[in-house]
């Protein structure tokens, strides 16, 4: 029986289309040029950080978002940002009695953003709250703390098999690998990810049959 439900952020919650371009038009490049180097250091198993050191190299990322936040060009999320099936998702699943959380690698400024969207969910947290990221051991030690439910009850969706769906397997928890974004395409037939997660999902939206 599944208790809480956990998601992960960017590609599941957020779409990172504006991300990107929001850092390509900072650092002064072709919004497709740094939307292909994303696509190439994913597909290296790289993080999707070092797209923007390949753009400027030695870039200091943490400066670069201060930066950013001075000159009135920070993070930014809207409406427009979140998938179709988030709200819908999230409302049946809190109504079926599930506990309901989004726990993901994003700044503190971004939690607050994702707060002020007055998403359906009883807990928003993100990474840069906890000073601890995914895939650390620490995180799903915290997620399960804010969970309020053991281990084996809670599910963890989300995109990224090495961020994600085996991190929180090794934590104990069931896991629901998500087909969207670069990643969750990528990866959604490999085998390791296959075994790993406990469903496959193309829709948030299936979660609700899965809780019932």
């Amino acid at each position: 029986m599944i208790e809480t439900i956990v998601f992960d952020v960017g590609e599941t919650i957020t779409r990172d289309d504006r991300y990107w371009a929001l850092w390509a038009d900072w650092l002064g490049v072709p919004r497709h040029t740094l939307s292909a180097l994303v696509g190439a250091v994913v597909a290296q198993g790289r993080d999707n950080a070092e797209a923007l050191r390949l753009v400027r190299p030695g870039i200091d990322v943490a400066a670069e978002y201060r930066a950013r936040e001075e000159a009135g060009r920070g993070e930014d999320l809207c409406e427009g940002d979140l998938y179709d099936d988030v709200r819908p998702a999230l409302r049946a699943l809190r109504e079926a009695g599930v506990r309901v959380i989004v726990a993901g690698n994003q700044t503190a400024r971004a939690a607050q953003l994702l707060r002020a969207l007055n998403l359906p969910a009883d807990l928003i947290v993100t990474s840069g709250e906890w000073g601890v990221a995914k895939p650390q051991p620490d995180f799903f030690r915290r997620v399960i703390e804010v969970a309020e439910a053991p281990a084996d009850r809670i599910l963890y969706v989300g995109d990224h098999p090495a961020n994600d769906v085996h991190p929180a397997k090794a934590a104990g928890l069931r896991t629901a690998h998500l087909r969207r974004g670069p990643w969750g395409h990528l990866w959604a037939d490999d085998p390791q990810t296959v075994a790993a997660a406990d469903w496959r999902i193309d829709s948030l939206m299936d979660l609700v049959d899965i809780v019932r």
